[in-house]
């Protein structure tokens, strides 16, 4: 067993003395699932959050809260967390490397957004430190225990942590996977169908005007069900539906946020900084020479181009800013997962000195795919003529250790789950030429990974 002990001053919801201590263990288990780890901290409910990447070489739940952060700032939530979690992580006892404490959470699409809507529990930046942290990384699967006090001599409470995760390992390697079935969908409401349509209509009238060049409209579905539909449940499915893509949740309260994107916002590790540049966007074909087709006829289509093209420009010059040796491909390659290829480009460079994950987030989001062109004016756009609050839709979502590595992904193909309801988003991109019946059609692609792991289904 390998222990390390940290501390470290404490900020947050659950605000401790500016001097609590920090410490951690972990220890290395034989396999386990991670779905059921997540289903084994059932006693946790409205305290959990998974991650895993889309190379499947890093997995990552979280059960408990030893440590809150969050922000209700417009302006300054990436920098209260990056201070936050650099203030929590300042005072390490003993530094060992094998594994870090982890930072998991996310921020919403656009905190100036105050609509009234399912969203309302969600502060502008949601970020957790868990009680109890499972990573799966290269095969090996280590447990850590986290504990924030203020106490001087915590050896009693660490000692019930020790026992709560030797009872959460027993359940997870012993207890069999419930074997869920889909949830049984009584009802959908296409929400803000004919405000969407009018929107896109609009907007192109106002880029032919000179007021932006592209803007990002998003729709949303309401779903109900017979009984609720459990969070493991929810994380099980998605699984399964979408391995091929990044899969994450986070609760809060009654409320599970999940999904699964293609879509790398930013990853750093080691100092090397990577992106994804991903717009422009076709259904999969029926057979397999259509499927190549449609991928061609993708790549070589004027407005999907220009789409990819503004995100690429944007991404670049952030990584200009922050980064050295920065590259970029030429032209962009097709992306193919479950029911959609996208046009993609990477782009990665070497972080400069005192340059940090959570600086990159702060500028990276929104990218031209979520946002639109440019930023500033696309956003006046869509507060404009949108009507509703994506929440953490669209947002930057994921993870930063101690270290100050990490990954975050755009909270694509994404649903808000709370308890037998449930709310899907998906949006398009508005240049010129757009029209509205093929970019609602668009959307109806979109919504087909969440809506198919809810139990439902969208004809065309």
């Amino acid at each position: 067993m390998n222990r390390k002990y940290y501390t470290s001053t404490g900020y947050g919801v659950e605000e401790q003395s500016l001097t609590a201590n920090f410490y951690t263990e972990t220890i290395e288990v034989n396999g386990l699932s991670s779905i059921a780890f997540f289903e084994a901290g059932e006693s946790f409910k409205g305290q959990r959050f998974y991650w895993q990447n889309r190379e499947k070489t890093f997995t990552l739940v979280g059960l408990g809260h030893a440590h809150v952060i969050h922000s209700v700032s417009e302006d300054t939530r990436f920098e209260d967390v990056d201070k936050q979690w650099k203030s929590l992580c300042s005072r390490i006892v003993n530094e060992e490397h094998d594994l870090q404490p982890i930072l998991f959470g996310g921020f919403s699409f656009d905190p100036a957004n105050k609509l009234p809507s399912e969203w309302d529990m969600f502060p502008s930046a949601y970020f957790t430190v868990p009680s109890f942290q499972l990573v799966i990384r290269d095969d090996r699967v280590f447990i850590s225990i986290h504990l924030v006090t203020n106490e001087l001599n915590s050896r009693t409470e660490f000692d019930k942590l020790r026992a709560q995760r030797d009872d959460l390992i027993h359940a997870a390697q012993v207890k069999e996977l419930k074997p869920y079935a889909k949830p049984v969908l009584t009802n959908m409401n296409e929400r803000f169908k004919d405000l969407y349509l009018d929107a896109v209509s609009h907007v192109t009238k106002l880029i032919h005007s000179g007021e932006a060049q592209k803007v990002v409209i998003a729709r949303s579905l309401a779903l109900s069900f017979a009984e609720e539909v459990s969070s493991p449940s929810a994380m099980y499915h998605v699984s399964k539906e979408q391995p091929e893509s990044y899969l994450f949740g986070l609760e809060l309260d009654e409320n599970l946020f999940f999904g699964a994107t293609p879509e790398r916002l930013v990853k750093v590790e080691n100092q090397k900084a990577l992106s994804t540049c991903l717009a422009g966007s076709v259904r999969r074909g029926h057979t397999a020479s259509e499927d190549q087709q449609l991928g061609k006829d993708l790549l070589l289509d004027a407005k999907n181009r220009e789409e990819h093209q503004y995100v690429v420009n944007m991404i670049t010059n952030v990584f200009n800013q922050y980064c050295e040796d920065v590259k970029v491909p030429k032209y962009p390659k097709l992306m193919k997962i479950r029911d959609i290829q996208h046009l993609y480009t990477p782009v990665d460079g070497l972080l400069r000195t005192g340059n940090g994950l959570l600086q990159l987030v702060k500028d990276l989001h929104p990218t031209p795919a979520l946002g639109g062109e440019p930023r500033g004016d696309a956003m006046k756009i869509i507060r404009m003529v949108e009507q509703m609050n994506r929440g953490y839709y669209a947002a930057p979502i994921g993870w930063i250790d101690a270290e100050g590595n990490g990954e975050f992904a755009v909270a694509i193909r994404s649903a808000l789950l709370t308890k037998e309801n449930a709310y899907l988003y998906a949006g398009g991109g508005i240049v010129a030429d757009s029209d509205p019946t093929s970019e609602y059609a668009e959307t109806l692609v979109k919504f087909r990974p969440m809506l198919r792991t809810l139990g439902g289904n969208l004809d065309g």
